[in-house]
């Protein structure tokens, strides 16, 4: 993935944020945040980010649920311990069984990360379109102009 467009490093573009706490194990030898870790926080951001959405049954169908097909980081910057992270997530696209999330991580108010997230609807093992009654109220959680 190349760099990410400057406009998806707003802050302001994203509905939604959250602050995850670093670890001092979360540290790698040259005392950054190891970079499978930032992607288990990226994560734990779309966890929180599909909680607030409501998002979490995706289809016609109470059980559907999202499985990830595609994630792309780009490491723009260090990240250390003890600051938290401030991930900004928004919705940047929504399919007809897919959609993609983009995932902006700040700490400190300087971009350490950008995150790009491809996730598909998912009942019974298989694609499953997305319902136009989670559609409308997902408008909302998309990235701002």
């Amino acid at each position: 993935m190349a760099k990410p467009d400057p406009a998806l490093l707003d802050p302001a573009r994203y509905p939604f944020s959250c602050s995850i706490e670093t670890r001092y194990r979360d540290l790698d030898s040259n005392l950054h945040l190891n970079n499978g870790v930032m992607a288990s926080l990226l994560e734990e951001g779309r966890v929180r980010f599909h909680r607030a959405a409501a998002f979490a049954g995706l289809g016609t169908d109470a059980e559907a649920s999202a499985m990830v097909v595609s994630l792309a980081i780009e490491f723009l910057g260090q990240s250390h311990f003890p600051d938290p992270l401030d991930i900004h997530i928004g919705f940047a696209r929504i399919g007809n069984t897919s959609y993609e999330l983009a995932q902006l991580v700040m700490q400190c108010g300087s971009v350490v990360a950008f995150g790009r997230a491809t996730l598909v609807s998912v009942w019974q093992g298989e694609p499953h379109p997305i319902s136009d009654q989670r559609r409308a109220p997902a408008q909302a959680w998309m990235l701002k102009p």
